[in-house]
């Protein structure tokens, strides 16, 4: 039996901000339905993944940011790092560790990004 990873919640306060920045850096808008009041559900997925972020209003407790950080892999960190510049998102510089290439950066929510490229792959 296989376990997938298909989704991982983040708080955010600004639903239709959020749904811009993600759209902006090139995920797929997948799901936007308010199925009640008080429930509205975005799922965005990445290009080329096959786990998306959710997202909306009423369905994850606690605010922004999430405690934790969420990785995207890429097979090329200059290439990726240089679209999220040209987005208008705030990047660090690369990262070059003995064991990966990092970027990282943040959502509008203050949620934490780390991108990832393994030259050993």
């Amino acid at each position: 039996m296989d376990w997938t990873l298909e989704v991982a919640f983040l708080p955010v306060t600004d639903v239709d901000r959020a749904k811009d920045f993600y759209t902006r850096i090139g995920f797929n808008p997948d799901h936007d339905q308010s199925p009640t009041d008080g429930i509205r559900f975005v799922q965005m997925t990445p290009p080329g993944s096959s786990c998306s972020i959710a997202f909306g209003k009423g369905i994850v407790d606690g605010g922004p940011p999430n405690p934790g950080t969420l990785m995207l892999c890429v097979s090329d960190i200059n290439v990726a790092r240089k679209h999220l510049l040209d987005a208008g998102v705030e990047a660090s510089e690369v990262d070059e560790q003995a064991w990966g290439h990092f970027v990282y950066f943040d959502d509008p929510d203050g949620n934490h990004w780390n991108v990832q490229y393994l030259p050993y792959r």
